[in-house]
């Protein structure tokens, strides 16, 4: 893993304003996968419970700008509490605040713009919706200490990421909860344990060097084994919401092309390359996307 990053400065970042360039990989927009990600849950719920087409194509459209805003608000969280630790990975050393580049004040600052435009987008849903957006600011915040305490904080990143699920259910049904939008909920949470714990072998040998937990660490090679239990429980997760929801059967066949992309990470995860599992990673956004569609055929 020596040398190994996944900070890219290149692409359309480097046409920006040089000053402005750190505070773009700060926020990660250089890596849409984690808005995509973030993104998604929300997105299955919209095109399960949305009344009408033109209310789901403004919720999908507030979501998407949502998902972006405040992807990079829990990156600058997230830098802000680890930049200390990121300044011993190799992975991270170069992010803008364990490098120096960035100051705690400057991040702050951002952090406060990026949370205005994300309560300008919360405001424009209705009540139930808003108030899941308030609720989930305590899992964004807590998140980062996660991995100091437990050796489980990809759940915690799976309550957070997977927040949209309920919160898109909201907004597209007006109801607070429902079963089909708790359901989603669920499936998000293990599809996210999923492929994170892929994620954060990344950095497993740097973060047993510097005490830092993970599922990654905790289950190393026997990975595959918890690979199987979750993508097998979001699949499952998903149909049963789409039969709580009484939508077509031939979406919920439509399942088997995301579980093949699943089943796949599965069979081609190398715990011991980097590269690979940062591809395998990102491959989620066609698992996502997949299942959104599937939903949505569903619909007829």
């Amino acid at each position: 893993m020596e040398g190994f990053t996944d900070i890219r400065a290149g692409g359309w970042v480097r046409h920006l304003p040089r000053r402005l360039i750190p505070y773009a990989i700060l926020a990660r927009f250089d890596r849409p996968i984690g808005a995509w990600l973030l993104f998604l849950p929300g997105f299955w719920s919209i095109c399960l419970a949305a009344q009408n087409l033109s209310l789901g194509i403004y919720l999908v459209a507030l979501f998407a700008v949502g998902a972006l805003v405040m992807r990079g608000a829990g990156c600058v969280v997230n830098d802000l509490w680890d930049r200390k630790m990121d300044a011993q990975v190799v992975r991270t050393r170069g992010r803008p605040l364990a490098s120096g580049i960035l100051k705690p004040i400057d991040a702050l600052a951002f952090l406060a713009l990026l949370c205005s435009i994300g309560l300008i987008i919360l405001i424009q849903l209705d009540d139930p919706a808003r108030a899941l957006g308030v609720g989930v600011l305590v899992l964004v915040v807590l998140y980062p200490l996660a991995k100091r305490v437990t050796w489980w904080p990809q759940i915690v990143l799976g309550l957070t990421f997977g927040w949209g699920a309920p919160m898109g259910f909201a907004a597209a049904s007006g109801r607070l909860w429902g079963l089909p939008g708790l359901l989603l909920y669920g499936a998000a949470i293990l599809w996210i344990l999923g492929y994170d714990t892929i994620y954060a072998h990344q950095d497993r040998e740097d973060d047993a060097l510097i005490g830092v937990k993970s599922t990654a660490r905790l289950f190393e090679r026997n990975t595959g084994g918890l690979l199987m239990v979750c993508y097998t429980g979001t699949i499952v997760l998903v149909a049963a919401a789409m039969v709580a929801a009484r939508l077509h059967g031939f979406g919920i066949l439509l399942l088997a092309y995301p579980a093949m992309l699943l089943a796949r990470q599965i069979v081609l995860l190398d715990v011991d390359n980097p590269a690979v599992c940062l591809a395998l990673f990102k491959s989620n956004r066609e698992v996502g996307l997949a299942i959104g569609v599937a939903i949505l055929v569903g619909q007829f």
